[in-house]
C-alpha cells in the first residue's frame, strides 16, 4: 500500500516490522553498545571508513540518536547474563552521549553485575568542557584510550580532531586522571603507525604508569 505525500506524488508506506538500529552487537563472544555515532575526529585508520558492519553489527550506523529507553530495551533483549563484560564501543565516541553512557552503566551494574569497559578517544572532558571522570568513577571499571601517536603534531595528523592540537594533552589528562580515580587505564595504538612511533607511545605509557597494549590494524571488518 501506498499514500500520497503533499505534492502529489506517491509516498511508500513504511513497514511496522522495519529493523531496528544495531545497538548491542557481539564480537569476539563480547558484548558491545553502540550508543552514538557522533565523534569530534575523524582518525586516518577508523574502522567505520571501512564499512558498516562489525561482528554480528550487519550496520553500525545509526537512523538516529538513541534515547536512554531505546539503549535499555536493546540491552534487555540482547540476551547479556549476570556478571558478563560490558564494552561501550561502536560507531561513535561514547562519552558523545555521556548521560546515556552513565546512566545505561548504572543499569547494567544494578541489574546483570556487569563489568563496564568504556573504549575511548580520552577527549570526554574536552568535549563537554569539564571533568567528567568523577562522573565516571563507580560506574565504569576499565577504560582504553586509542593514545594514536606521540606528540600534538602527528597525534592530529592522525585524528584530525575538531579541537586541534591540544586533543593530545587533553587525552593524557585524561588518562592521568582515570588513574588517580582508580579507573583501570589502558593507553592502545595501531600497528600502523610505526616501530619508532610504537616506540615512543610506550615510553609515554610508562611515564604515566598506565598499561601499554598495540592492536592489529583491521583493513577489512569482516575478518575482524
Amino acid at each position: 500500500m501506498t499514500d500520497r505525500n503533499p505534492a502529489g506524488g506517491k509516498k511508500e508506506h513504511r513497514s511496522t516490522m522495519e529493523k531496528k538500529d544495531n545497538i548491542v552487537y557481539q564480537l569476539h563472544e563480547k558484548y558491545y553498545l553502540n550508543i552514538t555515532n557522533q565523534c569530534p575526529c575523524s582518525c586516518s585508520f577508523c574502522i567505520r571508513k571501512n564499512g558498516k558492519n562489525v561482528g554480528t553489527g550487519d550496520n553500525l550506523w545509526l537512523s538516529h540518536q538513541p534515547a536512554l529507553s531505546e539503549i535499555l530495551e536493546a540491552v534487555d533483549a540482547s540476551g547479556i547474563s549476570e556478571g558478563e563484560k560490558v564494552i561501550f564501543c561502536g560507531y561513535g565516541e561514547p562519552t558523545c552521549a555521556l548521560e546515556e553512557l552513565k546512566e545505561t552503566a548504572r543499569y547494567l551494574k544494578s541489574r546483570y553485575h556487569a563489568l563496564i569497559r568504556v573504549n575511548t578517544n580520552g577527549l570526554g572532558s574536552l568535549i563537554h568542557g569539564r571533568d567528567i571522570v568523577p562522573e565516571l568513577k563507580g560506574l565504569v571499571d576499565q577504560v582504553s584510550i586509542s593514545l594514536n601517536a606521540s606528540d600534538r603534531v602527528r597525534y592530529q595528523e592522525i585524528v584530525h580532531s575538531r579541537y586541534g592540537e591540544e586533543s593530545f594533552d587533553e587525552m593524557l589528562k585524561f588518562a592521568a586522571e582515570c588513574r588517580k580515580e582508580e579507573i583501570g587505564v589502558c593507553f592502545t595504538v595501531v600497528d600502523v603507525i610505526g616501530e619508532e612511533e610504537i616506540r615512543k607511545c610506550r615510553s609515554i605509557a610508562e611515564e604515566l604508569q598506565i598499561p601499554f597494549r598495540v592492536r592489529t590494524y583491521i583493513k577489512n571488518n569482516d575478518t575482524y
